[in-house]
């Protein structure tokens, strides 16, 4: 069974669009105005290394099918031998090595995706993709760099839901100038306290922990 991953690069203010500067945002390029280290250049590789598949947007997949290719070293050649998995209604003939495009239903296509797959299936960029996979409850992890920057224009990774989306955080970790990752997985129905009664017990233990005394 895979697992569904979102990895952005993202503002504080949740905008994921343009961040190398090549879409022609008027804030774009913030991805290079902030230093990432050598700590979170190593995080980038070592979660790429361990990616089973990409799955892509059609915008997302042609920016990256047009950096890639002709870069060396580690990291690209990995993302070049990956299996990636576009979705596109007009994308017909993909030239970036090991593509398959994905035509039908998205929430069939990607739920049949995490069927037939082992492994972390990642999406990059791709916002729109993102936000059906995250309403349709496909998601397992959110894999978050927030650079310490306001923009205040652009596309936002999240927007409406038809409900509450319960996620808890796994690990956090600073890299660079003060980026901080943060990942995420998603809380599952069975995992929720299944009545009233233990979620008032978590709430009370929660606030005896903080040393507040609950009102009658």
């Amino acid at each position: 069974m895979g697992k569904i991953v979102i990895s952005e690069n993202v503002s504080l203010d949740g905008v994921i669009e343009d961040p190398t500067g090549a879409e022609g945002l008027r804030v774009g390029g913030w991805f290079f105005e902030t230093d990432r280290g050598e700590d979170g250049e190593r995080f980038t590789l070592d979660k790429t290394l361990s990616t089973e598949a990409l799955l892509l947007g059609r915008r997302s997949y042609e920016f990256f099918a047009a950096t890639w290719p002709s870069r060396g070293g580690e990291l690209a050649d990995k993302l070049n031998s990956l299996p990636k998995y576009v979705v596109s209604s007009t994308i017909e003939d993909p030239d970036w090595n090991n593509s398959t495009v994905l035509t039908g239903d998205v929430v069939e296509e990607v739920s049949k995706l995490k069927r037939e797959l082992s492994g972390e299936i990642v999406v990059l960029g791709s916002p729109q993709l993102a936000r059906t996979l995250i309403e349709h409850d496909l998601v397992d992890e959110l894999r978050l760099m927030i650079y310490p920057v306001l923009l205040g224009a652009g596309a936002r990774l999240f927007g409406e839901t038809s409900d509450k989306k319960p996620i808890r955080l796994v690990d956090t970790q600073t890299v660079g100038d003060g980026i901080a990752i943060l990942t995420y997985e998603r809380v599952r129905d069975a995992e929720r306290a299944p009545d009233g009664a233990n979620l008032q017990d978590k709430r009370a233990a929660a606030l005896r922990q903080a040393g507040i005394r609950e009102s009658a």
